[in-house]
């Protein structure tokens, strides 16, 4: 079984304190980073002009009144350039870590490749941390406190041969993809969405982000999170702290994003990979004598 080509498509602005994690995670499985940078002055831009599978873009904001729209147009355009040269692209954020508890990235994308799955939604999970752990490590590993999240249950990773378009949602909360869809058997791909490390960390940050909003995204409430009082923020924090849980990797199945409400159970055209010996038991029940 042969390691697929990945391709890996986000936006940076003012992510030096996150880039090591997300390097760490990533490295192993990703081929090429295509990075976009939206005005970074922290030392980011050193950090990925420094590694080697990284080409760093400018990020342009085709629609000057909303950076929402505007990032909505790149990550439903972007990914194409990877036709003919990748097996998986991933879309994704610097904060969205996708995983599988227990298993490889690498030997479940080939697998997934194998039995002709094309795209990959994954089921989110929104964490919390008080403090910003220290640079080192996995924050999987790291940071286990967190609720289960229909809105950060994404379109994350497809094969850009086989999907015409994406079709993003704002924010990419939802998708309505078009072209060959398989979806896996089961769905087991996680999305950690690591944004509230540190309270003082995440507030500051939240601040700054409501200020680079454009007049569009205001006047839809895209973003309106960001333009939260200190006083609003800090209980929106403490409601989320107090209703989160520590989620076990190996026994996430009683806190997991309800199916009912995960936007691909509904999308009618998509069809999940049968299990591999699926047709072995059909052949078994027809033949084998009943009780």
């Amino acid at each position: 079984m042969s390691k697929p080509i990945v391709h890996l498509y986000t936006i940076c602005w003012d992510e030096a304190d996150m880039l090591g994690f997300f390097f760490r995670h990533y490295d192993s499985w990703v081929d090429r980073y295509v990075i976009y940078d939206d005005g970074s002055t922290d030392g980011s831009l050193d950090i990925l002009r420094a590694h080697p599978k990284v080409e760093v873009r400018s990020f342009a904001r085709v629609d000057p009144d909303s950076f929402v729209l505007s990032h909505t147009i790149m990550q439903d355009g972007v990914w194409k350039e990877s036709r003919g040269q990748a097996d998986w692209v991933i879309i994704t954020a610097i904060d969205e870590h996708l995983w599988i508890p227990g298993q490889s990235m690498e030997s479940y994308l080939s697998a997934q490749q194998e039995q002709g799955v094309t795209l990959m939604p994954a089921l989110g999970f929104d964490m919390i941390s008080q403090t910003m752990p220290p640079d080192e490590g996995l924050l999987i590993d790291q940071i286990r406190q967190g609720q289960p999240s229909v809105p950060y249950s994404k379109l994350s990773i497809f094969d850009p041969n086989a999907l015409k378009e994406t079709n993003f949602a704002k924010g990419r909360h939802a998708a309505q993809p078009a072209g060959k869809l398989v979806l896996p058997e089961c769905d087991e791909l996680l999305l950690w969405h690591f944004k509230r490390l540190g309270f003082e960390r995440t507030m500051a940050r939240e601040k700054f982000q409501g200020a680079r909003l454009g007049r569009v995204d205001i006047a839809n409430a895209w973003g309106f999170q960001y333009l939260w009082s200190a006083e609003k923020f800090a209980s929106e924090w403490e409601k989320f702290r107090r209703d989160s849980i520590c989620l076990n990797p190996r026994s996430l199945r009683s806190a997991r994003p309800k199916a009912k409400k995960l936007w691909w159970n509904s999308y009618r055209t998509a069809v999940r990979v049968k299990a591999r010996w699926s047709w072995l038991g059909k052949i078994l029940r027809a033949v084998l004598p009943t009780r």
